[in-house]
């Protein structure tokens, strides 16, 4: 099976051309995006996210709409999740029956490729940024130094005040998964597992009242349950600048394989692998 992965474009039309280059030329089985996907309206003002709205249907549908035109039979399994700059009110556009056959939003849900489950995780946890739509608690209600808390900051989707003050990744990643064998799983996050090469920030000599900050700003409940639950692979975006910094895209964590799609570059990062063989995979800059 081949499997493209691409995550963190932020509406870059060139990023996209790459990727939709490369997916008429190699006619993958299964194409993955992995968050902050849409131009950056989540920092900019609510009168914005129309303009989000617009780039789905004007832009993205209409480009994938092309592609299966063009590819026929050939057009592959495309899945969606969105990251912690993508606004949660643009959600509903993408479960939108009309887009049914262009692709699949995987948010707390799992999907089947064959012999392999594909399960979808958007929530990152909290970020100093102001925008919180995709931010949760980690496994518990601390926000590390110069974050700020999910109960703060904007939303463009009102929310239960419970479940900003309670929910956790954690407790997210029990009930997607509930007790099924993820061995054989392919899990497409947003947010990096904890203390990973992928999940290392520019923050070195960086304190807040006088507290040191923490390079690794990772899922604390992400490393836990791939050491726990051990699936195939999981798949990673969010910090864009971690492979600059270690020089590492992808890692094993116990019996996973890690692997980030972030690029702080002006290139598209194209993740190709297949998850019978994910120590394999390959990254290309396009």
């Amino acid at each position: 099976m081949r499997y493209f992965f691409i995550s963190d474009v932020h509406g870059h039309q060139h990023r996209y051309e790459r990727l939709f280059e490369a997916i008429s030329k190699e006619a993958p089985d299964v194409v993955l995006l992995g968050g902050d996907l849409l131009p950056a309206a989540g920092r900019s003002a609510a009168s914005r996210f129309p303009l989000v709205n617009d780039f789905v249907a004007e832009y993205l549908a209409a480009q994938f709409t092309e592609l299966r035109k063009e590819m026929g039979e050939a057009y592959p399994d495309v899945c969606i999740i969105l990251g912690n700059d993508d606004p949660r009110c643009i959600e509903e556009r993408l479960l939108d029956a009309q887009y049914a056959d262009l692709w699949h939003y995987l948010h707390m849900r799992c999907s089947r490729q064959g012999d392999t489950l594909l399960y979808g995780y958007n929530y990152v946890p909290p970020t100093p940024f102001q925008f919180k739509d995709w931010e949760r608690y980690d496994v518990s209600r601390y926000v590390e130094p110069g974050s700020v808390s999910p109960e703060e900051g904007r939303r463009s989707v009102m929310v239960d005040a419970m479940e900003t003050r309670y929910a956790t990744i954690q407790q997210d990643l029990d009930t997607l998964t509930g007790d099924a064998d993820v061995s054989r799983a392919v899990m497409l996050f947003h947010a990096p597992p904890y203390n990973t090469a992928l999940d290392r920030a520019a923050l070195d000599g960086r304190s807040v009242d006088h507290v040191p900050l923490d390079v690794h700003v990772g899922s604390v409940a992400i490393r836990k349950f791939i050491l726990a639950r051990s699936p195939r692979v999981t798949l990673h975006g969010h910090i864009h600048e971690s492979a600059s910094i270690t020089g590492k895209w992808k890692e094993q964590l116990g019996a996973t394989w890690c692997i980030s799609a972030a690029h702080n570059g002006h290139e598209l990062a194209l993740v190709r692998f297949d998850p019978a063989v994910p120590e394999a995979a390959t990254r290309e800059l396009l």
